[in-house]
């Protein structure tokens, strides 16, 4: 199809951006949003230049024949709810991270979506941004041989405000570990090529939202932890996430070792570092700054969630497999219950404890 209808569902912040990123897609027009606030209602109107159809409900603008595609960026406590009547239609689905906050929710997506002729794609869009893509590029090709060890740390800034702070506990975001995480757990799986058999995890609440108190209860979500993923064949990986630690100059740092050598990037730096076994020594390694020029918009995530859209338009205009399947979203998230399974518990948890067939979806 040369033109592609989208409705949005959730217009907040993030559902503006989808805006933005998909119109920014040749070809791409969006015909229809929905939110039950007012405020978010207003913002994602404002953000479409042409005539679109404004809805309370999910329900309404599934059943409005105006759309092709619907991009979900609703509340995450909202998306098993909300997947389940757009799986029973043949509209292609990008639906936000996480799939849902449960495993138990997403194994009823991955059984929903089995059967559809339609995309089902999951915004994990983390893989798009460009340092990250590069570094997984020179991982596939080689560049530090088998890998034995993945690193990803995030030091950033707080949770931001959401409408009617949903977000501040944990019940409606599935966990800090979930709710953001489930972007780092996904890429670990990406850069090693294979699923985790069992997790490890420290973390609290230790700085942010102390004080906060919603109709006589405070806010419950981690701020800081560390996670150990484990893999087959001793291949690991360790999450360093920080969320009072916004006085720093990289949010995100990944690396990657392997028998041969090491592969580093550096977000918002947008920096490749690569060093090769007998070749580089200890500051002295090749680096290089990485960019991608067919980005049309930034956005808040350095342009990861319109190369995202170019994708997903691509794959319903050519038939294709959706990129980031719910497979995908299901790991991400069974991966950071586990990780808060085992800060309640003090113990690793083996993941058939949180995914029982575990390897059916391997």
């Amino acid at each position: 199809m040369d033109e592609i209808r989208y409705g949005i569902i959730g217009t907040g912040m993030m559902g503006v951006e989808h805006i933005e990123n998909a119109l920014a897609v040749e070809g791409a027009v969006v015909t229809a949003i929905a939110d039950p606030d007012p405020g978010s209602r207003e913002a994602g109107q404002a953000a479409v230049p042409n005539p679109v159809e404004v809805f309370t409900s999910h329900q309404g603008l599934i059943e409005s024949g105006l759309c092709d595609a619907v991009v979900l960026v609703s509340p995450n406590f909202t998306h098993h709810e909300i997947l389940t009547d757009l799986l029973a239609t043949d509209l292609h689905v990008l639906t936000e991270k996480p799939m849902c906050t449960t495993t138990e929710h997403c194994l009823d997506v991955v059984d929903m979506a089995q059967n559809r002729d339609a995309i089902t794609w999951v915004g994990l869009e983390y893989r798009y941004m460009p340092p990250v893509n590069a570094l997984v590029e020179e991982v596939r090709a080689g560049a530090v041989g088998n890998v034995q060890m993945v690193s990803i740390r995030e030091h950033r800034f707080p949770f931001l405000v959401k409408v009617g702070d949903w977000n501040r506990f944990s019940r409606n975001t599935g966990g800090t570990l979930v709710e953001k995480c489930c972007h780092y757990f996904d890429l670990m799986n990406l850069i090693t090529g294979t699923r985790p058999v069992s997790v490890y995890a420290s973390g609290g609440q230790n700085v942010n939202h102390l004080d906060e108190y919603y109709d006589g209860e405070r806010s419950d979500i981690l701020d800081n932890a560390y996670v150990i993923v484990e893999y087959p064949d001793n291949v690991r990986a360790m999450l360093d996430l920080c969320m009072f630690a916004e006085a720093t100059h990289n949010q995100e740092e990944l690396s990657v070792v392997g028998d041969q050598g090491k592969v580093e990037s550096l977000i918002p730096e947008n920096v490749l570092r690569i060093g090769t076994r007998g070749e580089h020594w200890i500051g002295g390694v090749d680096q290089r700054p990485v960019e991608n020029a067919a980005i049309k918009v930034e956005g808040l995530h350095h342009g990861s969630s319109y190369l995202e859209h170019v994708d997903f338009a691509h794959a319903i205009r050519n038939g294709l497999a959706p990129k980031v399947t719910v497979v995908d979203g299901l790991w991400s998230v069974a991966i950071g219950e586990a990780a808060h399974r085992s800060i309640e518990q003090r113990r690793p948890i083996d993941i058939t404890e949180v995914l029982p067939n575990a390897d059916d979806f391997r």
